[in-house]
């Protein structure tokens, strides 16, 4: 009798069948990892304006004191995190060039305790009016 090779696969067939099937799940794990990655970047990476600002104003108890820190920043940066000024970098135009390495909330955290450290504290939150104040008669803060 003679057999067709219709109705007997050879071990040839199947051996690349098998690494075909594997490379494929491979591709579609990691099409699949980086989708979600890439999602969850485009979600925590949103740094416009009117979020950081968001950020901040919840990150104070006050308006006021909100009101001045905005004032400050947009005076210092106006809210550009990537800003740059001669040895003075970020948000806040701070000294240390670290601060290009920090997100931009991360930012705003360092620039509010450099203002509590610096000219005190009101009501639990850092004095960002006296921090105003200041730039106002001396041009720097």
């Amino acid at each position: 009798m003679i057999r067709s090779s219709l109705h007997t696969p050879s071990r040839r067939k199947r051996e690349p069948l098998k690494g075909s099937l594997a490379r494929c799940s491979l591709i579609v794990t990691l099409v699949f990892v980086s989708q979600i990655i890439g999602l969850e970047r485009a979600y925590s990476a949103d740094n416009s304006i009117p979020n950081l600002k968001l950020f901040a104003y919840n990150s104070f108890k006050t308006y006021d004191q909100f009101d001045c820190y905005n004032y400050l920043i947009i005076r210092e940066s106006r809210w550009n995190y990537l800003a740059v000024n001669g040895s003075h970098y970020g948000l806040a135009q701070m000294r240390n060039a670290k601060v290009l390495l920090l997100t931009p909330k991360e930012q705003i955290v360092w620039s509010m305790r450099y203002i509590g450290s610096r000219y005190g504290y009101v009501n639990g939150e850092p004095n960002a009016c006296k921090a105003a104040e200041h730039l106002d008669m001396y041009g720097w803060h």
